[in-house]
């Protein structure tokens, strides 16, 4: 609409007008004309001066009548657009048209997207390739991840899994290198699913002046569509483990309806429940609950029925990969004296065959009990005295034990086992625990998620007694998880018997978060769990000190699981996540086949530090049971950080295997696992992204158009400015917006005389 107005009133396009050059063409009698307009100007000046009439009417119609006299002015010296236009068949032109799977959704007045570059490029007179073939060479071109050339309708596929459309524009680009290229054109949608940006493919562009006019096929919002968004997921879990994943759902065309989330394990149906959808344009958070039962990588699926009317169903459904692993973590548990926590505690994990739990009891001064060790020199003098022995578990509990049972360097070893080590820290209420136990002002305070006071410390042997329940954080959290479903859970928490706390604790650190509170007699709110990040750890503060009573009350029964439950989440969570010597990571879980997955591992000798000087081998094995080894090269940026780039072949799970040594002797081994498989990113927000193809185009000197309004590309093409060229000079004097000014002047010239009585 807005070019068809434009060309109405100015004869020309708005491409033609942004790309010429503005002169004036004036003959000798242009000057003499101009001089006898600038004669009547002054004479209507005068007799406006000397007239009669009020001198506001006098000012209106002398100004109405030099804007006139003004127009003809310019008119008389014949101004001109100069431009540069492209010699018909002079030129190439490059046209990309995406082939990926995006282009199958039916949005395109009712049939796929794809349906529009067939109309327009399926065959040599199609209407629109038939304009610009006229006018150039054109070389077409189909892209997904890559541009390949294509010379027929019949190569298009439109099953891509992937659009990348920087690598698409700059392949084109080096492709007709040295070539008088006028543009490009680009039929796509703009769903752009490479991880890397656009901006290097356009400063390219723009460096060779080669401007890209897009257009757009495809509307910009669904009518009818529902999304499964991001899930966020941990990459690894122990076997057994409940977690709770926050799953983003949003919709268009479904407000308030209800509909079934589904979580499946491998085909397997872990995780039902009724969701609402939120309203159209506001996405909305779901906890999901569910446990991974089964060893190794496990894609789950996240599901909701397709619903009558969804334009798309693909994005329906998302995949998350996590590794399950089924290994024993080994938990640090010390304990300044005798008492009956630490004993349940021991009992609650006794069946968790995941979980191993260290055990060192002060019974004297300088002498310990040892529970649960490996062999006789563990623990046997005591606390770790060295990082390395400290650093060999993954967690760590703190009873009640105070400060000053360790050395200055061991307080600064426990915060570096959170910090450096990437552990997990559990700090236990008691006589001897928080501030009470000196820990005010230590190392270990600063990394513990609660504020010590040594202001607020209670008296000796002040108990208090509290009715503990989650927060709102807490509740999203697999921990607090005490029942079969979120409601029953909290109805479980209302039920439980009240616990005592002897530590006075009011306030947490600005980035921690409290899961549970408790209620004490007066009414007063305590944080009784509460949580932060540390370096690369994480720390706990967990302030009863009798959480036994949840087992051995008179009102909880004999086969209640209530507190086993508990305490096993509790700490599967402290050694969620912690780091090995050789930490593997992918820079993405899943490749399209035939791609290259490039694995990473960070390695660090026992004391946690990053080396450089290690030998790194990586085992690949495929998903037809082909071995490969691969040699990981320090990445020469990263302290510690070494990489290699995996081939794949096949479609399926391939298995890597990681070993580092140092001077012939290994530190350490881990397995991770990848997939190869075709992606489903095409499907998610899988609207028309306009905005992507406006910056393409105007980042590059070219023109965004939609699918409907592509009547003036072939001719907009012709003024680029590029390739074989000639000069075109378009007289602007007779332009219809010229006339109709002049019309309008004199107009209105009459029509205010009439309305103030001079006419």
């Amino acid at each position: 609409m807005f070019d068809a107005l434009f060309r109405f009133f100015f004869e020309l396009s708005p491409v033609v007008f942004s790309q010429g050059e503005f002169r004036f063409a004036a003959a000798t009698g242009s000057y003499v004309a101009a001089v006898a307009v600038l004669v009547a100007g002054a004479l209507a000046l005068a007799a406006y001066r000397s007239g009669r009439g009020r001198v506001r009417d006098r000012v209106v119609l002398a100004t109405i009548r030099i804007a006139l006299l003004a127009i003809i002015l310019v008119c008389l010296f014949r101004p001109l657009l100069v431009v540069k236009a492209a010699v018909a068949q002079q030129n190439f032109l490059g046209v990309l048209l995406d082939d990926s799977r995006s282009m199958q959704i039916a949005d395109h007045n009712g049939q796929p997207r794809s349906a529009f570059i067939t109309e327009q490029f399926g065959a040599p007179d199609a209407a629109l390739l038939k304009a610009l073939s006229d006018r150039f060479t054109v070389r077409t071109f189909r892209f997904s991840s890559a541009p390949s050339r294509t010379t027929r309708q019949g190569e298009l596929t439109f099953g891509g899994s992937q659009t990348r459309l920087g690598a698409a524009l700059s392949g084109v680009r080096q492709e007709l290198a040295g070539l008088p290229v006028a543009g490009l054109v680009m039929v796509t949608d703009g769903a752009d699913t490479a991880d890397a940006t656009l901006g290097d493919a356009l400063l390219g562009l723009k460096a060779e002046g080669l401007p890209v006019f897009t257009v757009g096929v495809g509307q910009e919002q669904l009518s009818k569509d529902i999304q499964v968004g991001r899930i966020t997921t941990p990459k690894t879990a122990l076997k057994g483990t409940t977690l709770m994943v926050d799953v983003v759902l949003s919709q268009s065309g479904f407000d308030g309806q209800p509909v079934t989330l589904d979580v499946e394990d491998e085909g397997t149906l872990v995780s039902t429940q009724q969701v609402t959808l939120p309203d159209a344009g506001t996405p909305a958070s779901v906890p999901v609950r569910f446990t991974v039962n089964e060893a190794g990588p496990r894609v789950l699926r996240f599901r909701v029925s397709p619903q009558p009317g969804e334009l798309v169903t693909e994005n329906n459904a998302r995949e998350a990969l996590i590794d399950v692993r089924d290994r024993q973590e080994k938990v640090l548990y010390f304990e300044g004296e005798p008492r009956f926590e630490m004993k349940f505690i021991g009992r609650a994990i006794k069946d968790d065959s995941n979980l191993i739990l260290a055990v060192l009891q002060r019974t004297a001064d300088n002498k310990y009990l040892r529970i649960g060790v490996d062999n006789a020199d563990e623990l046997a003098a005591g606390f770790p005295k060295t990082r390395e022995e400290l650093f060999a578990y993954r967690g760590l509990i703190l009873g009640s034990i105070e400060a000053g049972a360790f050395t200055g360097d061991q307080l600064r070893m426990i915060a570096e086992f959170v910090d450096r080590r990437g552990g997990g820290l559990l700090t236990l209420g008691g006589p001897r625990a928080f501030a009470e136990g000196g820990y005010a002002g230590t190392a270990v305070a600063d990394v513990l998620p609660v504020v010590l006071d040594r202001t607020r410390i209670q008296a000796k042997d002040t108990v208090a007694r509290l009715t503990v329940k989650p927060t709102r954080a807490g509740s999203a959290t697999a921990v607090t998880q005490l029942a079969a479903n979120e409601a029953a859970s909290a109805a479980r928490w209302n039920t439980l018997p009240g616990i005592t706390a002897v530590n006075r604790i009011d306030a947490v650190k600005p980035g921690a978060t409290v899961l549970l509170t408790g209620t004490d007699e007066a009414r007063v709110e305590r944080p009784m769990l509460a949580f932060q990040r540390y370096g690369r750890g994480k720390a706990f503060a967990f302030l009863p000190q009798d959480s036994w009573i949840w087992q051995m009350h008179a009102s909880i029964p004999v086969e209640d699981m209530t507190h086993e439950h508990y305490w096993r989440q509790l700490l599967r969570w402290v050694v969620d996540d912690v780091p090995d010597q050789v930490e593997p990571s992918l820079t993405t879980e899943r490749v399209e086949p035939g791609e290259a997955a490039t694995l990473v591992a960070n390695v660090v000798d026992p004391s946690f530090v990053e080396l450089n000087d290690a030998v790194v081998l990586a085992t690949i094995t495929g998903p037809d049971g082909a071995i490969s080894d691969f040699s990981m090269s320090w990445d020469g940026e990263h302290a510690g950080q070494y990489t290699v780039s995996v081939p794949t072949k096949a479609p399926g799970w391939y298995e890597a295997k990681l070993e580092a040594t140092r001077a012939g002797k290994t530190i350490g081994t881990t397995v991770t696992h990848f997939r190869a498989a075709p992606g489903e990113a095409e499907f998610f927000d899988a609207t028309m992204h306009a905005a992507t193809l406006r910056r393409i185009a105007e980042d590059t000197g070219g023109r965004y158009y939609e699918a409907a309004n592509i009547a003036t590309l072939a001719d907009d093409l012709r003024y680029t400015g590029r390739g074989v060229t000639s000069v075109e000079e378009h007289d602007l004097w007779h332009m219809p917006i010229v006339l109709m000014l002049l019309v309008g002047l004199l107009c209105a010239e009459w029509g205010y005389r009439r309305v103030v009585g001079l006419a």
